[in-house]
């Protein structure tokens, strides 16, 4: 590892057969990261995902986004998902994974093979619905995880296993317990 604590390319590289062993169908919910203002994190043991609000308790709501015609919130990217082996390599003690923004962190396989948009995972009685719209990374993740992890997640091999995450929103409004099982709901 570097002065800086963050990890290079070559630290990156040697996780990423541990991150391609995700569960395909089924992994734990291994943290529920709520954002109640700007750069501000909670975790919880216990959430709801709401078809309108997103995860309550969140801010999604009300940020907006620039992504929308009239500035308003992202049906697209009402949630965010994490990959639970990638934020454990960068963040390296789990105090940390919060800084990645992301709402829900679960172990499961993300890539766009194994979760493509409209693929569904099924939380408690919460549905997800994956988003086309990519998650990607910005200037914060490049401080907060490093330069290289940025780099990292966006290689065409980090984009195709979705390493920065997934956007989704709730189709089906539920509780959510960490320990629960994130599955994927096959039609």
């Amino acid at each position: 590892m570097n002065s800086q604590s963050q990890l290079t390319s070559q630290d990156l590289d040697a996780g990423l057969d541990h991150i391609r062993q995700s569960p395909t169908d089924a992994g734990p919910l291994c943290m529920i990261v709520q954002r109640p203002g700007v750069d501000q994190r909670e975790v919880v043991a216990e959430g709801t995902l709401d078809v309108d609000a997103g995860l309550v308790g969140d801010t999604w709501f009300t940020r907006g986004s620039p992504r929308t015609p009239d500035g308003g919130p992202n049906p697209a990217a009402q949630v965010t998902v994490i990959n639970a082996r990638l934020i454990a390599l960068l963040a390296r003690t789990e105090d940390r994974w919060p800084l990645a923004g992301d709402q829900l962190v679960i172990d499961i396989d993300l890539s766009e093979q194994n979760l493509p948009p409209g693929a569904r995972l099924a939380i408690g009685d919460a549905v997800l619905e994956i988003s086309a719209e990519p998650h990607t990374g910005c200037a914060k993740f490049a401080q907060r995880f490093g330069h290289d992890a940025l780099r990292f997640i966006s290689t065409p091999t980090g984009q195709a296993l979705r390493l920065r995450g997934v956007n989704t929103r709730v189709i089906q409004s539920g509780p959510i317990r960490v320990g629960d099982a994130a599955t994927k709901v096959v039609s």
